[in-house]
């Protein structure tokens, strides 16, 4: 027997529908460069930068910025930022691991399950202002003021809040209203923003000019960092000055690689999840045409076997690479044990976050893939009276039971991170750099874009319906887009079948470039309030 058709909400998450204030531009084309982000003002500030001949990263870095003003809900200065970066001259693709740490005064056995979900306990050292300056100085062309200033310039002027903003205000404002946090994003301190009132945020635009005028170094070293500290000791947080002092620069990795459909995928190393999303184009390639095709019902069961058989092996093997002799062998990545899952999965057919993304390629051939995040929607619900910015809530992301666990919650330590910034090429030139927020939804929001591309537009295969499979069976999917069959052959399957609304934030939101011959190509998802652009 099927398990019943579950409509319910999640708690973590609301379906919402585009904003009706604003329509974003969705697809763009420009022979230029391009950029794509989740929200409209971030890619006017990539592209703008674009246009005046900066490169990808000096895109990537002003857009992150702005993206932390427009978009406060998914991330900021109190985050963490991942990247996969592409640079034509000298020729290398790289990832910019860029974790977040546990404080040092960090203990599993004193830190309840509340504390570590809302509250100044519940934030890692933030690393996004750390790994955006890195960025810039190690591959960009502009300088940090420079690049900086339009993020000043947005939060003192401000900008219209979106229906999708005053939804997740409203849907949060319980968790906002008693919280430090409640001065700087309710309006009044207690309400929430109407769809189309004007919201600015001095105090952040004071931090941000100062960041501009004394450089990243103030916010570990500084004044910044000095009223971080005091913030934390006024409201019994676990960030100290020492642990700020520990600058989180980003690490430098290798991507890991695999074929697919004739193209060579880069994607994020662990602590993301991009072996995740490997093993799963390994998996999908051993299928038939048929079993390939997502939008049937055959196609849709094979890609919910794919999507929790992946998941199953992150979780049964948890990876740190800092501590690479846990792991003896690279199961995850192998095609052989691809195949065999593939096999076994075929047997099973015959019987039977919030997060952040923005992709840009240059006219030079570098190209940026960014991640970052507080956690979730507003993270730890809390923001520095002298500061502006939310802190994030990623002690949520540590294993607290399984003391030999590679990420297990101990002073200094890494969260889990499910980012997946991927880059892929076509020969030896960079074809296509995507992305999506959405916690354990962004390597499957990914995987069904990438089988799409084969029969699809861009835009197409961003908008196309999806589908998500748990560890546990349970499908969430956009069903009132697909087939009416796909939802009753699940069922039959024994998948628990969870509908979401069309265009659902719950599952996902990719931002993809890619370059066809002369001309660049843009597209930003309609999930959420995101835009596409490119230099004229």
């Amino acid at each position: 027997m099927g398990n019943p058709i579950n409509r319910q909400k999640d708690a973590e998450f609301q379906d919402l529908s585009p904003p009706r204030l604003y329509k974003p531009q969705r697809v763009a084309v420009s022979r230029h460069g391009m950029i794509a982000t989740q929200h409209y003002h971030a890619t006017k500030v990539g592209a703008d930068i674009l246009q005046t001949g900066g490169n990808a990263i000096d895109a990537a870095v002003g857009a992150a910025l702005a993206l932390g003003v427009c978009e406060p809900t998914a991330s900021g200065l109190g985050g963490q930022t991942m990247m996969l970066i592409h640079m034509s001259n000298p020729r290398r693709t790289l990832a910019l691991d860029g974790s977040s740490r546990a404080p040092n005064l960090t203990s599993a056995q004193n830190l309840t399950l509340a504390d570590r979900r809302r509250g100044y306990k519940a934030a890692t050292v933030p690393s996004t202002p750390a790994v955006l300056d890195y960025a810039l100085r190690k591959f960009g062309t502009r300088t940090w003021a420079e690049i900086i200033e339009p993020a000043v310039l947005l939060a003192e002027r401000g900008y219209e809040i979106s229906e999708l903003q005053n939804r997740l205000l409203r849907r949060e404002i319980k968790n906002l209203r008693p919280s430090t946090a409640a001065p700087f994003f309710l309006k009044d301190g207690y309400k929430s923003y109407k769809t189309g009132e004007h919201f600015r945020q001095p105090i952040l635009a004071r931090t941000l000019r100062q960041l501009a005028q004394a450089g990243v170094k103030d916010f570990y070293l500084g004044e910044i960092a000095e009223l971080i500290h005091k913030d934390m000791v006024l409201h019994e947080g676990l960030i100290r000055i020492e642990d700020l002092a520990q600058i989180p620069r980003p690490i430098e990795r290798r991507p890991i690689t695999c074929h697919f459909e004739g193209a060579r995928v880069f994607t994020f190393p662990p602590p993301g999840a991009g072996r995740t999303l490997i093993e799963m184009l390994n998996i999908i390639s051993n299928f038939p045409a048929k079993l390939r095709y997502p939008d049937s019902p055959k196609g849709a069961v094979t890609l919910a076997e794919v999507i929790r058989q992946a998941f199953r092996d992150r979780r049964d093997r948890p990876y740190d690479p800092n501590f690479y002799a846990q792991i003896s062998k690279k199961r995850m990545l192998s095609p052989d044990y691809a195949q065999n899952m593939a096999r076994l999965i075929k047997k099973q057919l015959q019987t039977s976050g919030d997060t952040t993304h923005l992709s840009v390629m240059d006219k030079y051939g570098n190209v940026a893939a960014l991640t970052q995040s507080i956690e979730r929607i507003y993270g730890a619900c809390c923001a520095g009276g002298d500061l502006g910015f939310l802190y994030n809530n990623y002690m949520m992301a540590f294993e607290c039971q399984n003391i030999r666990h590679p990420y297990y919650l101990r002073p200094n330590a890494v969260p889990w991170a499910s980012v997946a910034p991927t880059i892929i090429f076509r020969g030896n030139l960079p074809w296509l750099a995507i992305g999506s927020p959405g916690s354990e939804r962004i390597v499957s929001s990914i995987l069904q874009v990438l089988m799409r591309l084969k029969h699809k537009s861009p835009f197409e295969a961003v908008a196309a319906p999806r589908l998500h499979c748990n560890i546990n069976g349970k499908v969430s999917l956009e069903a009132s887009r697909m087939r009416d069959d796909i939802p009753r052959t699940l069922q039959r399957r024994g998948f628990q079948v969870d509908v979401r609304d069309p265009y659902s934030f719950y599952l996902g939101c990719v931002q993809m470039v890619m370059r066809e011959k002369d001309e660049f190509i843009g597209v930003a998802d309609l999930r959420r309030d995101g835009a596409a652009g490119g230099p004229a």
